[in-house]
């Protein structure tokens, strides 16, 4: 297939999104082919199958790089609480937070996770993503640890998306291990990430550093457990206080960390030299009406890599729409329409530890979106409002 006729967003790189304008994108076998000015097309592409696009604007695809959309139930009355004055962590001591969603989750089959998860899947893919990573984290046993990672595997079976699966077995104390963290990780965490790993489950690691969750010493134990298993490694870190997650997970070379409201300098710096990645989670922001923003200049400063997510999850972000994602970003922490753009892209799939996705280069996945809009900053310009026109993966309409 020849993509003609269209205004191309590279992401490579270069300055100002890498347009070209009056562009052309060849496909062969479900790759990029050949992409660049339609003038300078080589012949052998020029007898192929031409879709025409009349000047519309062509992105990679977008890559959603941290969610939770596998999960029990919701939390609407949460919702609820929070807005009639309790806190994040006063709901989670109370019971609430992330173990209502352990109740809901382990009660749920497999086939009932799915079925739930691709509601908010469809809503994904019909913005343009491809490429969705999703975590465990909701069982907090080995059982249900590795239904919910069955099931995130699923999904890529019933949808025509790519899933990135991450082990969150670190996300909480189960009510079962509630203070007695250390045994937690013991008993259930690391066993339970031998026995996903085993099966093929788990494309990373996770695990939540924070007060009400688990300190860098007890996530380090699951690291150091990861790395002799030759498995990547992300972070949720910095988000309600700064525990030193950030240098933690730069110290192992993790491919991100995530959230990151309270990081300051000297975690930017750490984690440039180390290449990770900062994941940006403005709807957890937004819904938890934080005060503290992510220190986006010193990622600048340093040289951070900033990817944008929807950290779709029932509780502190149930958000399903990446283009809001990338409004966000800009509107509540200034980052600019052009990073943005490349957080949902070419950021997005180098926290995921992907080569092949995020640019429009010949040699990558053929994973592109077409938009109804004349320039990239519309993408998060507007607020609710979906111009996707058509949605290519792996070469197909």
């Amino acid at each position: 297939m020849l993509l003609i006729n269209a205004t191309l967003a590279t992401m490579d790189g270069a300055p100002a999104y890498g347009l070209v304008n009056e562009g052309a994108v060849a496909i062969r076998a479900g790759r990029i082919a050949w992409a660049g000015p339609a003038a300078d097309l080589p012949d052998e592409f020029k007898l192929d199958e031409r879709l025409d696009l009349e000047g519309r604007l062509v992105t990679p695809a977008l890559i959603d790089c941290h969610t939770h959309v596998i999960h029990g139930g919701n939390r609407a009355r949460e919702f609820e609480m929070r807005l009639e004055g309790a806190s994040y962590e006063e709901v989670a001591r109370a019971g609430g937070g992330i173990v209502s969603t352990v109740a809901a989750t382990r009660t749920a089959t497999q086939d009932q996770l799915v079925a739930d998860a691709l509601t908010r899947v469809d809503a994904m893919l019909a913005e343009g993503v491809t490429t969705i990573e999703i975590k465990s984290g909701y069982g907090l046993d080995i059982e249900n640890e590795l239904k919910m990672l069955r099931a995130a595997r699923a999904v890529a079976e019933k949808r025509p998306v790519r899933v990135r699966t991450s082990y969150l077995g670190a996300h909480a104390e189960p009510p079962e291990y509630k203070g007695r963290g250390d045994a937690y990780i013991d008993d259930v965490c690391i066993p339970g990430l031998e026995a996903a790993h085993a099966e093929g489950l788990v494309d990373a690691v996770d695990g939540f550093c924070e007060g009400i969750a688990f300190s860098p010493d007890q996530i380090a134990r699951v690291f150091d457990k990861a790395k002799a298993l030759g498995i990547p490694l992300k972070l949720h870190a910095e988000q309600l206080s700064n525990l030193g997650g950030a240098k933690l997970a730069a110290g192992y070379g993790a491919m991100s960390a995530d959230h990151l409201e309270h990081a300051n300098d000297e975690d930017a710096a750490a984690m440039a030299k180390a290449g990770t990645v900062a994941v940006i989670l403005p709807g957890a922001f937004y819904t938890l009406r934080e005060t503290a923003a992510p220190p986006i200049d010193a990622f600048r400063k340093h040289g951070v890599v900033m990817a944008v997510a929807t950290d779709c999850n029932p509780g502190s972000s149930p958000m399903s729409s990446l283009l809001l994602s990338m409004n966000m970003a800009c509107t509540l922490f200034r980052m600019t329409p052009e990073e943005a753009l490349a957080g949902v892209t070419r950021n997005a799939a180098r926290a995921l530890g992907l080569n092949d996705a995020g640019q429009i280069k010949s040699g990558l996945r053929a994973d592109l979106a077409v938009w109804d809009v004349e320039h990239p900053a519309e993408l998060a310009y507007r607020i609710g409002f979906n111009p996707l026109w058509k949605r290519i993966y792996g070469g197909a309409l």
